[in-house]
């Protein structure tokens, strides 16, 4: 065995490094429950639990917000936040497998497994950002259009507010109607970087905007320009050629997974950033389940084999938020088709490293 120093190990730098984290915000969690949720009974020998649920614990009872974050019922107030989490409970767009109106619920639920604090990069998410979840958007199912309307609008209010969207889907027909909600806000062009196994770049599908559609749509947008969209993991069977058609006449960067195993994960992500950003003042970031080997992800309308690993994805993730997002969404979660909620608590885990990412490298909370 060749000496070494424990001292180098990742995992004892992330444990050094959580001494130095406050536990301002958990204390607090705790005096209010306290105030809300009454004190324990007698026999209760920690005195830190109350009698009713109102916190973090235990994570199998309470309301399921995303990570038990406060409900902000009244949206006018929710510029007093630095992120909100939104459901867009919408599959009308689905064009075989429905289902992923039903993932927000999911995400939620689930989300209740996770603990604030991200113990590889020392961030406590509850310690560094002001979150809310303010519930899901009012989706009309049996129009898309009018339900584009309803998601524009409710996306435009929380980015219009100084709040960073955090948008859980749904299908990836929300991508147009999301990126349009916040295009007008950006003082110059709006980049768009897109996981997904599939191009989602036609006009129409069976003659209306569906889940195949968003971002011929969205760069049709002024300042949301094609040679700003840059798509990771397309490939496979599930394909559509006249989606390949757009991509390929607009200039779209499409980088397939074989890409990713040839030139690495970090080369990848440099080059997202380098088209994402160019001449652009905020990226956008999609982030469609099925972009992950369906083996790990069961829950979705449209799996397709030979995806990315799970871990590759997060680490995809990561390099990307190093240099900010103005909003991410997850799509394409259909708890319908799920195994023991492990394709919903991967959309999280997406969710919540971005965050942690942002935190890390400064971009959160907005300064």
């Amino acid at each position: 065995m060749g000496f070494f120093h424990k001292e180098h190990f990742e995992g004892i730098q992330a444990a050094n490094a959580e001494a130095k984290i406050p536990d301002t915000k958990w204390k607090e969690e705790i005096r209010r429950s306290l105030e809300y949720g009454l004190e324990a009974a007698d026999s209760i020998q920690d005195r830190n639990i109350s009698c009713f649920s109102r916190g973090e614990l235990p994570h199998f009872a309470g309301i399921n917000t995303l990570l038990k974050v406060p409900y902000l019922e009244d949206v006018r107030k929710v510029g007093e936040y630095d992120v909100a989490f939104m459901g867009v409970p919408h599959d009308c767009g689905t064009t075989y497998r429905s289902g992923t109106r039903f993932g927000p619920q999911a995400m939620r639920r689930i989300s209740a497994l996770y603990t604030p604090y991200y113990f590889e990069m020392g961030v406590d998410l509850r310690e560094s950002l002001k979150m809310c979840d303010v519930g899901d958007v009012f989706t009309i199912n049996a129009n898309n259009e009018k339900s584009f309307d309803q998601i524009s609008k409710a996306v435009s209010h929380v980015f219009a507010s100084g709040a960073m969207p955090m948008i859980m889907g749904g299908d990836h027909s929300i991508g147009y109607p999301c990126v349009r909600g916040i295009a007008p806000h950006i003082d110059g062009n709006i980049g768009i970087i897109h996981l997904d196994r599939h191009a989602d770049t036609q006009e129409k599908d069976m003659d209306e905007r569906m889940h195949t559609c968003p971002w011929f749509h969205a760069t049709n947008i002024p300042n949301a320009p094609a040679v700003n969209l840059v798509q990771i993991g397309i490939g496979g069977w599930q394909v559509p050629r006249d989606g390949v058609k757009v991509a390929r006449e607009r200039g779209t960067t499409i980088i397939s997974v074989a890409d990713c195993e040839k030139i690495g994960i970090e080369k990848v992500a440099e080059i997202a950033l380098e088209v994402a950003w160019k001449g652009a003042k905020a990226v956008y970031l999609s982030f469609d389940i099925d972009c992950v080997d369906a083996g790990f992800v069961p829950g979705t309308g449209w799996p397709e084999p030979g995806g990315f690993l799970p871990r590759e994805a997060l680490k995809l993730l990561q390099l990307v938020a190093k240099e900010g997002i103005c909003a991410m969404e997850v799509v394409e979660v259909s708890p319908p088709y799920d195994i023991s909620d492990i394709t919903a608590q991967l959309g999280v885990r997406a969710m919540l490293d971005v965050l942690a990412t942002m935190v890390a490298n400064g971009k959160l909370p907005k300064k």
